[in-house]
């Protein structure tokens, strides 16, 4: 490309080494979770939502499990100032939530916030002003000393408003675009604005560090993270938070190893939604402390109601690979993947073991409200025996043997290439049963009658030729052999059945029986298969011969 020597690293490595973070395998707790769906995301849409659906966001985000709202900018507009205060009059806020409210560091914009969060019981009021050097020289103008002034003034007019208001308010302060900030100035900042609050270990104050636009490897941004939760004040009494975005598409790993390095807490939107490319997704975070055994007290147990209220409200799409959520993760069109997929299932229904490890699924889709059938095994022309068995097992009930799944796996897939497209699980069962189940051209069963003599079991098939009766006889050491007999006497035709299993398909009195029968001429080692149904099993197996006797005559 072009205009390489354009571009270099905006970012500030820390003075010290701070790598301890590195030597960590896992995160060991959820952190504390702060969606900011209703500011970052919101302001982000194209067509912003209205009061109604803010308050349906709302009410959802509580209902999984956020105990940290940041429900918006209340100085912005009219809309943000009357959802705030329709939130408060109406006592729409559990006595367990508490609401986050934005505001720049500027007298007039913070005076309006308090007035917007007057008699709220639980309130985060959440400061910020840029750092960086970009924001210093291109849209400010003003030095380092001249920066941190703006952080300070506001930190002590939000201090003043709170005790003269007397609410329960909690503080926050962002050196926004701190990943563009030389580390040791936002530690400066930072401080000097904890020096103001002087928080306590009962009524923390909060440092959030807003990747504000990622500009380097997640590594980088972890050890920016390491070095303020080394070197900041009141460290007890600081919840350490990160505000990851995603301009490099690495906001998830950002969010990850800031966790490692220290940080408590996470600012975030369900499926990323916000500027430019997005916030850090909290649902692919959350899941991933999930599959690793650690309950994230978000519940994301419906995943697609999720799905549904988010796409409602935003107008945005959840994309069908997105993680965890979207339509296609869990979906295996590959042969061998669905075969894997299939062993892996019966392994577990086998063994029983007490944690989850099936291939190719790095967690269980059943937990998130998916199912196996509709969800993981999907059938096109790239799909196998082992996907397709499992579809018509769990499914419809048909417990095809080994050959049979692979017979059977080619006709579903030449249907599928010749029509260029996926089958539906109805589609798939059509495809088995018109090609193996109960055939009965040019041969059909009318009736049989069976009969033990000398050690010998004969049997009279009843059958229609083509329309027209035809009566055969023949005995063997079974009743199979003996109906197979029959048939090879009459059309002298030599076969060796190679294949016979049976099972019920319902349970009761009066249920339904299926057997599978596969029979081979020896020419060039082609066997043929079908499958017989009916409540007498006997009749059934019979029906399974004549269907795979059936396909051999045609060929």
């Amino acid at each position: 490309m072009k205009n390489t020597d354009k571009y270099t690293t905006l970012f500030h490595m820390p003075p010290a080494d701070c790598f301890a973070w590195t030597k960590k395998t896992k995160i060991d707790r959820p952190p504390v979770w702060c969606s900011v769906d209703l500011r970052d995301g919101n302001q982000a849409l194209i067509n912003p939502m209205t009061l109604e659906e803010k308050l349906e966001f709302f009410a959802y985000l509580v209902k999984i499990g956020f105990k940290e709202i940041e429900i918006g900018f209340p100085a912005a507009s009219e809309t943000e100032y009357e959802f705030t205060r329709r939130l408060i009059e109406d006592k729409l806020v559990p006595d367990d939530v508490t609401l986050q409210v934005l505001t720049q560091s500027r007298e007039h914009i913070i005076k309006k916030t308090f007035e917007a969060i007057r008699g709220a019981k639980n309130v985060i009021v959440h400061l910020y002003n840029s750092t960086s050097v970009a924001q210093r020289e291109q849209v400010f103008g003003k030095d380092k000393a001249e920066i941190l002034k703006i952080a300070t003034d506001g930190a002590k007019l939000l201090k003043e408003l709170a005790e003269r208001d007397g609410g329960d308010y909690r503080f926050e302060y962002s050196p926004e675009s701190f990943t563009g900030t030389e580390p040791q100035y936002a530690l400066e900042v930072c401080n000097a604005v904890l020096d103001v609050w002087k928080p306590t270990a009962d009524k923390k104050a909060i440092i959030n560090l807003p990747v504000t636009v990622s500009c380097s490897m997640p590594h980088v941004y972890a050890c920016q993270v390491e070095y303020m939760n080394n070197n900041l004040k009141y460290r007890d009494a600081v919840v350490l938070s990160s505000h990851p975005h995603n301009d490099r598409g690495c906001g998830v790993a950002d969010a990850e190893m800031a966790l490692l390095a220290g940080a408590d807490r996470i600012e975030g939107t369900l499926f990323g939604n916000g500027e430019r490319t997005g916030n850090v997704d909290i649902v692919t975070l959350a899941l991933n402390m999930y599959c690793q055994g650690i309950d994230p007290k978000l519940d994301f147990s419906n995943i697609t109601e999720a799905v549904s209220v988010y796409e409602k409200l935003t107008a945005m799409t959840v994309p069908p690979r997105q993680p965890y959520a979207g339509k296609l993760v869990f979906t295996a069109f590959s042969g061998s993947h669905q075969d894997a997929i299939a062993k892996g299932f019966k392994w577990r229904e086998t063994k029983k073991p007490a944690h989850w490890d099936v291939p190719y699924l790095p967690i269980d889709p059943k937990d998130l409200g998916r199912n196996y059938e509709g969800d993981v095994i999907r059938i096109n022309s790239q799909s196998g025996k082992g996907g397709i068995g499992y579809l018509l097992e769990k499914r419809y009930g048909f417990n095809l043997p080994p050959k049979m799944r692979e017979d059977c796996g080619y006709t579903v897939k030449h249907v599928s290439d010749k029509l260029k497209r996926e089958l539906s699980p109805d589609e798939v069962r059509d495809v088995f049963v018109n090609n193996y189940v109960n055939i009965c051209s040019p041969l059909e069963l009318s009736a049989y009658s069976l009969e033990r003599k000398d050690d010998r079991t004969l049997v009279a098939l009843e059958l229609l030729e083509n329309g027209a009766p035809l009566l055969l006889k023949g005995g063997g050491n079974g009743q199979l052999d003996a109906a197979a007999n029959a048939l090879k006497a009459h059309f002298k035709l030599s076969f060796t059945t190679v294949l016979y299993t049976e099972h019920a398909l319902e349970s009761g009195s009066h249920s339904r029986a299926a057997a599978y029968v596969g029979i081979s001429d020896g020419i060039a080692g082609k066997t043929h298969f079908a499958c017989g149904i009916d409540t007498d099993i006997m009749k059934a197996s019979i029906k399974a011969l004549l269907g795979s006797f059936d396909k051999l005559v045609k060929r």
